[in-house]
C-alpha cells in the first residue's frame, strides 16, 4: 500500500482517488466458481463458454395456426376460386406426428407443431374457410369442441410460397455453435436460452454477499419515534440498495451504537456470511469515531490471522469523502471498506470504491460506472478546492450533451442526491469551472 504524497512534514499523506481504487482492486479477487441451478444463477457471471448441444428449433415447425400444405396444391388460389383440399388430421404442438401430406391434402397444424412430411408450407387459418364452407375464418375451431374439424375439406383462398410460415430447424442457433461466452452476466434472456438448450445447471461466479452496517448512537430506525438529537439511519438503506443494484446479495445490519466492543462483536458475527463488509460512519478524527477505534489492530482479532490482515485508515484528495478505510479482516481475510458517515460522502464513496469491488468479486471486467464528457450547464462557475477531486451531483442531458449541477456541495444534502443521475467530476488541478467547460461525468443510471 502506498500513497502519492510523501509525508515530508510528518503529516498523514493524502491518497489520490485512483491510488485508493487501485489498491482495492489489487486486493479484491473474483470469487471461486460454483455450479448453480438456473434460477439461482440469475445475476451471476459465466465462467465457461456454453455450446449448443441441440439446434433451436430442433425441427421444422409452424409459426402459425393453420394448415400444412403442398405449395403446388394452393398455387393460384383466390377467394373466388379457392383450392379445395382434403383434411387428413391434426398436428398439435408436442405431437410425434404420423401424418404424411400427399397431393391434394392438408393437415391442421398448430403453432410450434412439427411440419409433417410432404408439407412444404403453412397456410394461416385466416387464409381459409376453416373447414366450415363459408368465408374467411377468424379462428380455428377447438379440437375438443369439434373433432370432426380434423377431417373433411378446407378451402384455401391464397397461395403460399415454399417454407412460408415455417420456422426452420436451427434457424435460431445450430448445434455446436457458442450460445453464451464466458463473462456473460445471466439475466432473464440468458436464463431462457440456457433452459431452451437443455441446461439445468451452469458454472458461474456467485453473487458476492455484502454486509452493510452503519454506526452512530444518534441513529434511529425509520418507522420509530425520532427523539431530540437523533436522526434516521438512511446510509445503511442507501448502501444496501446500492449493493443490490451492483449485483450483490446484500444484508443490512441495524445501526451500531458508538461502542468499539459492540462494533467489533457485530463485525465478528457477520463475517460468516460476508464476502465483503461495508461500514459507514466513524472514520474521521472525532472522539466518537468508533470504527477507527474498533478496527485498529483488526489483524489480531482471530487466532491464526497474520500480518496480511488489518484495516488502514486514509485521507483521500477528494471531496466529499476524504476519510476512508480499507483492508481485510478475520481468518479468511474478508475485505472491508470503511466509508464516511455523511450521506452524500458515503454514497459517492460507494460508487467510486465499493461498486467496483463488488463487480471485481463477480469477475466482471468493467467494474465502474460509465463516464462521458459533457459541457457544464450552469449560470455561475463551479468552484473546487485546489488539489482535490470534487464530485458534485448533476443531471445529465444526453441529447444536449450537457450536465447541470443539482443542489450544493454539502455532504449532507440527501434531497439533491435523490434528484441527480450523474456525478460531475472536477479534477484536482481545477479551482474553477466556467459554464460550458467540458468535464467528466459519471452516469448513475
Amino acid at each position: 500500500m502506498s500513497s502519492s504524497t510523501t509525508a515530508a512534514t510528518g503529516q498523514t499523506p493524502l491518497w489520490s482517488v485512483s491510488e485508493h481504487l487501485e489498491d482495492i482492486l489489487d486486493t479484491v479477487h473474483p470469487l471461486d466458481p460454483i455450479e448453480l441451478q438456473l434460477l439461482d444463477a440469475q445475476g451471476c457471471v459465466l465462467v465457461e463458454d456454453i455450446t449448443v448441444p441441440v439446434s433451436l428449433p430442433p425441427f421444422d415447425n409452424s409459426s402459425m395456426d393453420g394448415y400444412a400444405v403442398r405449395t403446388a396444391d394452393v398455387a393460384g388460389a383466390t377467394e373466388e376460386f379457392p383450392a379445395v383440399l382434403e383434411v387428413i388430421g391434426d398436428v398439435a404442438a408436442g405431437s410425434a406426428g404420423s401424418l404424411v401430406v400427399g397431393p391434394g391434402q392438408a393437415a391442421r397444424i398448430m403453432t410450434g407443431a412439427p411440419l409433417p412430411p410432404g408439407a412444404e408450407a403453412v397456410v394461416p387459418v385466416e387464409w381459409t374457410d376453416g373447414g366450415l364452407g363459408e368465408g374467411p375464418a377468424g379462428t380455428m375451431t377447438p379440437h375438443s369442441l369439434a373433432p370432426e374439424g380434423a377431417a373433411g375439406e378446407v378451402r384455401v383462398h391464397r397461395p403460399a410460397a415454399a417454407r412460408a410460415h415455417v420456422r426452420a430447424r436451427g434457424s435460431d442457433v445450430k448445434s455446436g455453435e457458442r450460445a453464451l461466452a464466458a463473462g456473460t452476466v445471466l439475466g432473464p434472456p440468458q436464463i431462457s436460452l440456457l433452459a431452451a438448450i437443455g441446461r439445468g445447471t451452469v458454472r458461474v461466479r456467485p453473487r458476492p454477499r455484502v454486509v452493510v452496517m452503519s454506526t452512530g448512537s444518534e441513529l434511529t430506525q425509520p418507522g420509530e419515534e425520532l427523539t431530540e438529537g437523533r436522526i434516521y439511519d438512511s446510509n445503511s438503506f442507501a448502501l444496501t440498495a446500492a449493493a443490490r443494484d451492483a449485483g450483490a446479495i446484500a444484508y443490512r445490519v441495524g445501526a451500531v451504537a458508538d461502542d468499539a466492543e459492540t462494533l467489533r462483536a457485530t463485525i465478528e458475527d457477520q463475517l460468516i456470511r460476508a464476502d465483503l463488509l461495508v461500514t459507514t460512519g466513524g472514520v474521521s478524527v472525532g472522539a466518537y469515531d468508533v470504527v477507527k477505534e474498533a478496527l485498529q489492530g483488526a489483524g489480531d482479532w482471530e487466532e491464526g490471522s497474520d500480518s496480511g490482515s488489518g484495516i488502514e485508515f486514509r485521507k483521500l484528495a477528494m471531496q466529499p469523502g476524504k476519510p476512508q478505510g480499507f483492508g481485510s479482516i478475520g481468518p479468511d481475510h474478508t475485505p472491508l471498506l470503511a466509508l464516511p458517515g455523511n450521506p452524500v460522502s458515503s454514497y459517492v464513496s460507494f460508487e467510486l470504491f465499493v461498486r467496483p469491488a463488488i463487480r471485481a468479486l463477480m469477475g466482471l471486467k468493467d467494474v465502474s460506472r460509465p463516464t462521458v464528457r459533457a459541457a457544464l450547464d450552469s449560470r455561475e462557475p463551479l468552484t473546487s478546492p485546489s488539489g482535490k477531486r470534487q464530485f458534485l451531483r448533476g443531471r445529465y442531458d444526453e441529447e444536449q450533451g450537457t450536465v447541470a449541477p443539482v443542489g450544493g456541495s454539502g455532504s449532507h444534502l440527501i434531497a439533491a442526491l435523490a434528484h441527480a443521475d450523474a456525478l460531475i467530476v472536477v479534477p484536482e488541478d481545477t479551482a474553477e469551472a466556467a459554464p460550458g467547460t467540458e468535464l467528466d461525468v459519471i452516469l448513475l443510471r
